[in-house]
């Protein structure tokens, strides 16, 4: 199964309140780690020295201080249209956080909504 694929059933197999995804990747043929660097870099893989994975990608559901997932499946296609094939695997994934934001001065009605309309 392509990689692009293998990342969509993992999304699709999470929970709808999902906000941080932690996947391990790893690369068949290890002569092609460069390539796959280059198209890696479009979501900021983090890199592995020494270990038995190559790269951890970290995924944002709707906020946060990580790769969206369109980033993280275009950089996976281009893996999968350059014919570098791989593996990965989950290592965390995170439900039910709430963005903060700074709310000193506004309303106790516009509290709510932000709050609303974020745990969505």
């Amino acid at each position: 199964m392509k990689l692009a694929q293998t990342f969509d059933k993992i999304l699709a197999s999470l929970p709808d309140d999902w906000t941080d995804l932690e996947i391990d990747l790893r690369i068949f043929d290890e002569r092609r780690y460069i390539d796959a660097a280059l198209f890696l870099v479009t979501c900021n893989a983090q890199p592995y020295s020494k270990y038995d994975w190559h790269w951890r990608l970290l995924i944002a559901h709707r906020f946060g201080h990580a790769a969206a997932p369109s980033a993280v499946h275009a950089a996976l296609t281009l893996l999968d249209n350059a014919g570098i094939k791989g593996e990965m695997a989950v290592r965390e994934a995170r439900t039910g956080r709430v963005e903060i934001q700074q709310m000193w001065g506004r309303t106790e009605s516009v509290r709510e909504e932000f709050r609303r309309l974020r745990a969505q």
